[in-house]
């Protein structure tokens, strides 16, 4: 099996971000607890103390079988997501595009899932998305779900 690192791209939007935060739960503890003082001094004016989770999902399988069809993703989402995060989510459908071992550009069809919960909950929240990330990679052959967190303020 060779090994990859997955860089997926889903739209503008996330090339556009200065995605810089630790991926790690581990690293949430400190900087998330200076990025939600940070942003509770503007909070009153928009919005409340948050983390955005984004979660991207490849499609090929690095074993040759078979690629992950649009109902085995959305069944996978129902079982293993929605029960962690019934409150909501949002899936975008994404391209995306790595170097494998051997200098190839690879290029697949992915997921982009987002995760949006209050800043307060991201220790017990972590953990959840550790086992969506593992049962992703088992259930698919898969070698990695890449995993970015950021703080932001949301007002719904």
């Amino acid at each position: 099996m060779k090994q990859r690192t997955l860089l997926a791209v889903a739209g503008a939007t996330v090339a556009a971000l200065g995605v810089g935060a630790p991926a790690a739960t581990a690293a949430l503890g400190s900087e998330q607890t200076k990025a939600s003082t940070a942003l509770s001094a503007t909070a009153a004016a928009r919005g409340s103390a948050y983390v955005e989770t984004r979660l991207f999902f490849g499609t090929e399988r690095p074993d040759g079988g078979p690629d992950v069809t649009d109902e085995q993703f959305m069944a996978f989402v129902d079982s293993r997501v929605t029960p962690s995060f019934p409150s909501g989510l949002t899936i975008q459908d994404g391209r995306g595009q790595w170097r494998d071992s051997n200098g190839t550009i690879e290029k697949e069809r992915s997921y982009e899932l987002i995760l949006l919960y209050p800043a307060g909950e991201a220790m017990r929240r972590g953990p959840l998305i550790e086992k969506i990330r593992e049962a992703y990679i088992k259930a698919y052959g898969q070698d990695s779900v890449a995993r970015l967190d950021e703080p932001t303020l949301a007002d719904f």
